[in-house]
Parts: C-alpha cells; sequence; structure tokens
C-alpha cells in the first residue's frame, strides 16, 4: 500500500517544536498561533482587493512620511488586535504609527512578549496585482512582568530576538520563520484554511547567480558599490554569465526568492538617503535573524545587523543581506574602494 502523506499544520508545527525554544512555553506558541490567523485574515482581504473598495490611498501618510494605503491600514488594525487579544504580548511597535504601542490591560501587562512589526510590507504594489508581504519580529520584554511595557522592551539588539518571520502573500501564501533553531516555511492551504509545513530546514545557498538591488541609484551608490554591481554585470567564469538582477520593490518578496534561489539584495545609503531607508527594528533585524539562519548573513556594510543597539523604534539602516559568500564580495568592494 502507498503511505499515507502526513500534513503537520502549522500550529501542530509550533507545538512539536516547543522545546526547541529556550524559553518553552504555551505562551510563545499562543502568540505565535494569533500571529499566525491574523495573516490568514489578512490573505483573505488581500485576495479579495480588487473587488471591493480596498485598494487605493485612505487619505493619511504613517511616520515614514509614505501614504498609507487601505490595505496598510486595515494590516495594522488586524496585527495590533491579534497581539492585543493574544494575553501574551504587552507592546508593539509599527512601521505605521509614530509611537509604540503599549498595551494598558492587567492581562497585557502581564505579557512576556513585544512584537515589532512591517504590517504590509511593498504597499505602493498593492494597486498593481505583486506580491506584498508582513513582517514580524519578536523578543522578551525586560521590564518586569505586570508593569506596562516601557521604550527599552524595544531598543533591543536584533540576536535577542526570540522568533522572526514574514508572510508572503502571492500565487501562493506561505509563512516563513525562525526560532533561533532553523527556518521553516509554511504554505496556506486554502482548501482547509491551514498553514502546512511545506520548506523543512531552509537553507539559502552559500552563493547565488541573483543580485537584488534598484539600479535607479546606482549614481548615488558609493564607488565600491558601485564597482560590485559592475563586478555582478561581468562575466563570471564559473557559471560563464553574468548574475541575473532582479528587483521587486518589495523586501519580503526579493528576500524570499532570494532565500531559496541563492542571491543578494542591497538597499545601501545613498546620497539623498545616507543612512539607507530600510527600519532597522522591523525589517532588517528579522531579516537579518532568517539569513543567519538559514546560514546567510546581513550586515550594514560595517557591522553585522543583529550586533545594531537601536537608538530609536524608527531608526534605519542600509542592509546587505543573502548568500555568505555574496556578502562577503560586497563588503572586499567596499573595502577596497570606499
Amino acid at each position: 500500500m502507498p503511505s499515507t502523506y502526513r500534513v503537520v499544520t502549522l500550529n501542530q508545527f509550533i507545538i512539536d517544536r516547543q522545546a526547541d525554544f529556550p524559553y518553552a512555553s504555551g505562551e510563545f506558541s499562543r502568540l505565535l498561533y494569533h500571529l499566525a490567523v491574523a495573516a490568514k485574515i489578512v490573505n483573505k482581504k488581500v485576495n479579495k482587493a480588487g473587488l471591493v473598495d480596498i485598494l487605493g490611498d485612505a487619505g493619511s501618510s504613517n511616520v515614514q512620511g509614505e501614504d498609507q494605503k487601505k490595505l496598510d491600514v486595515l494590516a495594522n488594525e488586524q496585527f495590533i488586535y491579534a497581539c492585543r487579544n493574544s494575553g501574551e504580548c504587552c507592546g508593539v511597535v509599527s512601521e505605521e504609527n509614530q509611537e509604540s504601542i503599549l498595551f494598558d490591560t492587567d492581562l497585557a501587562k502581564n505579557g512576556n512578549y513585544i512584537v515589532c512589526m512591517d504590517p504590509l510590507d511593498g504597499s505602493s504594489n498593492i494597486d498593481v496585482n505583486v506580491s506584498i508581504g508582513t513582517i514580524f519580529s519578536i523578543y522578551r520584554r525586560i521590564t518586569p512582568r505586570g508593569e506596562m511595557a516601557r521604550e527599552e522592551d524595544f531598543l533591543q539588539p536584533g540576536r535577542m530576538q526570540c522568533a522572526a518571520g514574514y508572510v508572503i502573500y502571492g500565487s501562493s501564501t506561505m509563512l516563513v520563520y525562525t526560532t533561533g533553531r532553523g527556518v521553516y516555511g509554511f504554505t496556506l492551504d486554502p482548501s482547509i484554511g491551514e498553514f502546512c509545513l511545506s520548506h523543512a530546514s531552509i537553507n539559502t545557498p552559500e552563493r547565488g547567480t541573483i543580485y537584488s538591488t534598484n539600479e535607479g541609484y546606482l549614481r548615488q551608490f558609493s564607488k565600491g558599490l558601485q564597482a560590485y554591481i559592475a563586478d555582478c554585470q561581468t562575466i563570471d567564469p564559473a557559471q560563464k554569465k553574468p548574475y541575473k538582477g532582479r528587483y521587486i520593490g518589495s523586501l519580503v518578496a526579493d528576500f524570499h526568492r532570494n532565500l531559496l534561489k541563492g542571491g543578494i539584495y542591497i538597499y545601501p545609503a545613498t546620497a539623498d538617503a545616507p543612512k539607507g531607508k530600510l527600519r532597522l527594528l522591523y525589517e532588517c533585524n528579522p531579516m537579518a535573524l532568517l539569513a543567519e539562519q538559514a546560514g546567510g548573513m546581513a550586515t550594514n556594510g560595517k557591522e553585522r545587523i543583529l550586533d545594531i543597539v537601536p537608538q530609536s523604534v524608527h531608526e534605519r539602516t542600509p542592509l546587505f543581506i543573502g548568500a555568505k559568500g555574496m556578502v562577503e564580495d560586497a563588503m572586499r568592494f567596499l573595502k577596497e574602494n570606499d
């Protein structure tokens, strides 16, 4: 008789692997579960975006000065609601909110975790039906339980993350996450409404063939980075052809492709943005943890992303992330030329 394939749902996987987490507890599992539920709700709204009036601008701007899309606002509310009602989260930092959100209920004040998130990454692609995503990062609070969270709970270096992950809303919807014990991917099965294990123990190639950056800003890049991009476009003796340039403009989508296929993603400092554009807490840190857990590397060009101590919740940083060999090549060009 043919063997029966065992479907492993995200919830079952979290329970089975709970002991892998250094602070194993049902609290942490429940928080991850609530985030997954929020992702399923947002996924349903994303899939209906062309049929109902949730596309386009909401008429306001977020803290970054970017026009908020209606789906941005909806996703932000949904994930904040999930964190608040999990009973395990005492505060949230979101790209969409100027200040950190500190929950004041007795249940939340006893929560042991804080969440940093970009509820809908790549929102400029919403109206043109290109892949978008959600990025999240989870830390243990450092202030006493039973009190309201404080700013210092959020200003921890990325190496202190308990878990990090993203959801990509594409041709299929996937949730990819790590708790520091490898990287795992789950694909949403719409027939049963569950995320099911589809990518066990993801490892990114040591070297890839893809470089991802916005070459429209090439003249604003440093001399070292320009030299590296030129090298990527030169015929590689090993593969007999240049690297492939691929850039979607959605961090989640670009990172996800490179994680699986092998590549480097670059969002550097420019003349217009000398500190870079991506946010450290809820974009770079979670992706850096995922990259390192998959065997890759993440740096701001000078130091490891996960070692940076943030000074503010919306701090920005340059980002070089992906296959370890390719990131090391880029750093060599920067060191030799800049």
